[in-house]
Order: structure tokens, then C-alpha cells, then sequence
């Protein structure tokens, strides 16, 4: 599993690092002694976790972005890092719906970029590129109908591979088709495959180890983007409203930030000490933490309520707004990750959702974040160690 004391005095650059998965990642790596640099734009969100946690006083903050070369470059001339964690992007479907451009640029150039910058930078050792389980060919979109896709690559009536004799599906695994749907989707789709092709060109002939995770949905206190659940979830009792949800029953793969993160992490230093250990990584829940929109946020009602037995009665109700094509269902088989590395999770939704209303609370009561944040990592941590007893 994961020696965080690895990372001790090791120069990791964090792309990201201002977002809300990044601030997660750095605030790992300094309670491990790491040297952490973060590049990336201002925070995405007013407020933004970065900023709560005092991020930027303690960590080689610099605000860049990932698509100006001779910026980036100049920031890996300078701090010479080790490790890099690529986690920039535009990670938001509907907005990529908005901002094609800036989307594909970003998501795709930036990755050129990162790449490019790690093939001239004889320090890098090891570089994880994060991904999203978004960027499979959706055949469910279809209903598992083997309808033509696009590029003619498979009849029409071809039974889907996804399908098993028993007529259930299987979760996505490493080696299906990368084709995501939406801009957001097949800009990472892209992203794989140009993390692919400098691999093979450049990379591992220099001794650079890399690998390409593809996380599932997080969840996590002290989320604040738009067009999400939980932080919509926040808004609404913050506000003492009714909880709106658009489109109550796409399924997803939820698990708690800190799960890719530390996954992150492990696959970053067995690569680093290992190169065989490279490769493309599903990092997904247990099966049995697939839920609908729906079934989430009503978990969080019932734990909020909980929580405040004598305040706000958290509820939600479905309005559909038609907005933008979204899958309607996606799972990944994380099978691979368990089986290189001995990896499971270590918190379900459940637990996951009681840390939320805990950062949540503190959050509307104007009490320190930064160690309710703090409190939540040692808490996981300490089970992460359980487990691996």
C-alpha cells in the first residue's frame, strides 16, 4: 500500500492545486513533509477550500496556466520536481457544453504541455495524469442496444461486451474504447491518448515512469463548484431551501476525495520505484457505492438531519431542466488496481457523507475548516492503516 513517509522532503508540482481534489492533495503531502509546488489559476470557486485552509501561506503557490508553455516551463526550470501530479483541467460537463474551446484547449494542450515540460526536465521521475471515468464509449446510452456509433467501429445489433451471459453489465475496465461523449469527456479521452503517445515517444525511454488514473465521482467537505450535488446540497440548507435536483437518477461511482487522492499517491511512488508498476488505473468505488443523484442527496438529508435533530430539516425535490446530454450510467471496474497493489477503499458513501455534514456544518457556523480538514484526513488515514493490518 502507501508509505507516506516516502514523501518526505520529495519536490512534488501539483497542477490544480487550487481545486478542490488538489487542495486535498497538498494538504496530504505537507502533513507528510513533502516539498509541494501548485500551479494553476486562481481558486475556481468564491469560497474555495484553498483559500479556507490558508493553503497559499503554506506551499509554493504559483498562479499559471497550464495551456502558456513558457510559463510552465519556467516553473519546472525552478523548483526541479521529482514527481508531478497533473490534475488542472475544466472538469465540469456542462460548462464544457459552454466553453468547447477553452475546454478541449485546456484539457488537451495543457496535458501537451505538462508532458512536454516533464520530457525536457531530467529531475522528473515519476508523473500521474488524473483523468475521469468519463472518458469510456457509453454504450449505455444506447440501453445496451449495440446501436452504430459514429466511427462505424461496430455493427448495429452487435451484442454490447459489457453485457455477461446473465444479461448484467460489468463495470468499465482499462481496455474498452475511449471515446468520451461531451467536450469535458472526450478532451480527457484525449488526454489519455496523448499521455499514450509521449510515453512511447519520449518518456519511458528516459526513465520517466507515468501512469493515467480514472477516477469516478468524489465527494468531499468543502466543495464548492457549480453543477455538482453535495455542494448544492450545501447551498440549499445553507439558505434553509428545498434541495433541487435535476436529473435525480443518473447513477455514478461515488467515494470520498481522500480514496483518488491517496490512490494517487501510491501508484506515483510504486512507479517511481518500480517502472513496471506504469500503466492505466480505473480508481473507482466498491459496486455497492454506485448510487443515483437522488439516492445521494436524500442520504444527505438523512444525515444532516441527524446531525441537527433541532434545526433546518433538509430535504429534496426533483426538477428536471432538460439541460445538456450527461451519461446516464457509468461504473468502473477498479479490479486491476486491487490486484497490482492490494488496494480497497477505505470509507463507503455512507461514512464519506458523515464527513461532509461535519465540514458543512462547521462551514455555516463560521468554525475552522482547516481542522475539520485535518480532522477528516487522520481519521482516514487511521483506517487506511487498520486496513492494511
Amino acid at each position: 500500500m502507501l508509505d507516506f513517509s516516502f514523501y518526505k522532503d520529495k519536490k512534488v508540482l501539483v497542477t490544480g492545486h487550487t481545486g478542490f481534489k488538489g487542495s486535498y492533495m497538498c494538504e496530504v503531502l505537507l502533513k507528510h513533509g513533502a516539498h509541494v509546488t501548485g500551479y494553476a489559476l486562481a481558486p475556481p470557486t468564491e469560497p474555495s477550500l484553498f483559500e479556507l485552509c490558508g493553503l497559499h501561506e503554506r506551499m509554493h503557490s504559483i498562479e499559471g496556466d497550464i495551456r502558456d508553455l513558457s510559463h510552465l516551463k519556467s516553473v519546472f526550470d525552478q523548483v526541479r520536481p521529482e514527481i508531478v501530479i497533473h490534475m488542472a483541467a475544466q472538469p465540469i460537463v456542462r460548462v464544457s457544453y459552454e466553453r468547447p474551446v477553452e475546454t478541449f484547449e485546456t484539457n488537451i494542450m495543457g496535458t501537451v504541455n505538462v508532458l512536454e515540460c516533464c520530457r525536457l526536465t531530467d529531475s522528473v521521475r515519476s508523473v500521474i495524469n488524473v483523468t475521469t471515468d468519463k472518458v469510456y464509449r457509453n454504450t449505455d446510452d444506447d440501453k445496451i442496444q449495440g446501436t452504430q456509433p459514429s466511427d462505424g467501429s461496430e455493427r448495429a445489433g452487435q451484442p454490447d461486451s459489457r453485457v455477461d451471459a446473465a444479461g448484467g453489465i460489468r463495470g468499465y475496465v482499462e481496455t474498452d474504447v475511449l471515446d468520451g461523449y461531451d467536450p469535458y469527456s472526450n478532451s480527457k479521452s484525449c488526454s489519455e491518448l496523448v499521455t499514450g503517445s509521449y510515453i512511447r515517444s519520449f518518456l519511458k525511454d528516459k526513465g520517466t515512469a507515468v501512469s493515467t488514473c480514472r477516477a469516478g465521482n468524489v465527494i468531499g467537505g468543502g466543495d464548492f463548484a457549480r453543477d455538482r450535488i453535495i455542494p448544492d446540497c450545501l447551498r440549499a440548507v445553507e439558505k434553509e431551501e428545498e434541495i433541487i435536483v435535476r436529473n435525480p437518477y443518473s447513477i455514478r461511482p461515488y467515494q470520498h476525495v481522500l480514496e483518488p487522492v491517496c490512490c494517487y499517491l501510491m501508484i506515483a511512488m510504486r512507479q517511481y520505484e518500480d517502472a513496471s508498476y506504469c500503466g492505466a488505473y480505473n480508481v473507482g468505488p466498491d459496486a455497492s457505492d454506485c448510487y443515483t443523484t437522488g439516492e445521494l442527496t436524500g442520504l444527505f438529508c438523512d444525515k444532516w438531519n441527524i446531525a441537527l435533530p433541532e434545526g433546518f430539516r433538509a430535504s429534496w425535490k426533483n426538477v428536471s431542466d432538460g439541460g445538456p446530454h450527461e451519461a446516464g450510467f457509468l461504473m468502473l471496474d477498479s479490479s486491476k488496481l486491487r490486484s497490482v497493489f492490494g488496494w480497497h477503499p477505505v470509507w463507503n458513501v455512507e461514512r464519506a457523507m458523515e464527513e461532509i455534514v461535519r465540514f458543512d456544518r462547521a462551514y455555516i457556523n463560521n468554525e475552522d475548516v482547516r481542522r475539520i480538514v485535518a480532522g477528516t484526513i487522520d481519521s482516514y488515514l487511521d483506517g487506511e492503516l487498520l486496513l492494511t493490518k
